[in-house]
């Protein structure tokens, strides 16, 4: 039986328009494959930093973008991961695959050389111990400093509040104690009984220990507990920027503690990602006067000459120990004070 006059233009038109659909559907397949293809080419760095560091590198990184694509020819993105410092080499011992490090204390990039992650001799790969800026531990007290807090031993009164974070769990925190403590050998000429006394009751002054520097920024500020923060002085100069320079004031102290920043690449990890160039050059470029500028514009202290004499009066001047001359080294300092057990835990029970 023959079909009817109109079935046939009508089959040939369903026809043509599902192989129309199949080539729509190839076309948008092989657009998103290419897309894919393009974007999987972008390489992206990782750099896991300490907690307060997240608006320095808001800042520095599009910067190094830029200097990268000028140089380079290639767009890269950059991403952070902050946290407490040994919070963060804890997390890329568990998996984290952090290309770089800029950390607060060399023991926490210690542990990942030590993990066979970053290399034994990460230390002499950049000048100044792999540290492109330092600073200090400094205090920020509330308006007219009521309580009139200019060193540290006003900070063992018995009406004054204390506010810092966790020794345990932050870096920041540890050179607040150690320089404390180093303070107080000075102060007694190395007298071990009186020195404890001190720590003592400079612990029991501790209104809140929070895990890491932002939040004890936010205890301070937000909460309104203590009298005093301390913290580096970069970041209590920017802490004071942000929130009211007429309602808190900076107060470094005459003697304190230098507190250096290192920096590593992972190597393990930026090898697997692809990054050992770009990881490199990162870190590099925090040595380059532009950088070094753009860090002491968030009050860190730098090494380079010419931005150091443009930030001079920015800076005042501080009798500054290394750890190392006090408690022997890192190493010794975190098993004497920081360990289970240890001196911190046995101040705070007594």
């Amino acid at each position: 039986m023959p079909l009817p006059t109109w079935s046939l233009p009508t089959l040939l038109r369903t026809r043509f328009r599902r192989s129309l659909l199949a080539i729509t559907l190839s076309s948008a397949v092989a657009g998103t494959m290419a897309s894919g293809t393009a974007m999987a080419q972008e390489r992206e760095l990782l750099n896991s930093s300490y907690d307060i560091a997240r608006e320095l590198f808001a800042a520095i990184n599009p910067e190094f973008q830029a200097w990268w694509q000028e140089e380079h020819g290639e767009e890269i993105s950059i991403s952070q991961s902050h946290g407490g410092s040994s919070a963060q080499a804890r997390a890329i011992l568990q998996g984290l695959r952090a290309d770089v490090v800029t950390f607060n204390q060399v023991t926490d990039v210690q542990v990942l050389a030590d993990a066979g992650l970053v290399n034994e001799d990460w230390q002499e790969a950049l000048e100044n111990n792999a540290s492109p800026y330092y600073s200090t531990t400094a205090f920020l007290v509330r308006k007219d400093n009521p309580k009139g807090i200019e060193s540290w031993d006003d900070l063992v009164k018995e009406d004054v509040s204390i506010v810092f974070p966790n020794p345990k769990t932050s870096g920041n925190a540890r050179y607040t104690y150690l320089a404390a403590w180093g303070f107080a050998e000075d102060e007694f000429d190395g007298d071990d009984e009186q020195v404890q006394d001190f720590m003592r009751t400079f612990l029991r002054n501790v209104a809140v220990f929070d895990t890491g520097g932002r939040g004890a920024t936010t205890s301070f500020i937000e909460r309104g507990i203590g009298d005093v923060l301390i913290s580096f002085e970069s970041e209590v100069n920017n802490i004071r920027s942000e929130y009211g320079s007429d309602d808190y004031e900076v107060i470094v102290p005459p003697m304190s503690v230098l507190a250096e920043f290192p920096v590593a690449v992972v190597a393990q990890n930026a090898e697997r990602n692809g990054n050992i160039d770009l990881a490199q050059s990162y870190l590099e470029y925090l040595y380059s006067e532009e950088a070094q500028r753009l860090l002491a514009s968030f009050n860190y202290r730098v090494h380079n000459e010419t931005v150091v004499e443009e930030f001079a009066d920015q800076f005042p001047e501080t009798e500054l120990f290394k750890v190392e001359d006090v408690f022997g080294s890192w190493e010794e300092a975190m098993e004497t004070h920081f360990e289970g057990g240890a001196l911190l835990d046995q101040l705070q029970r007594r």
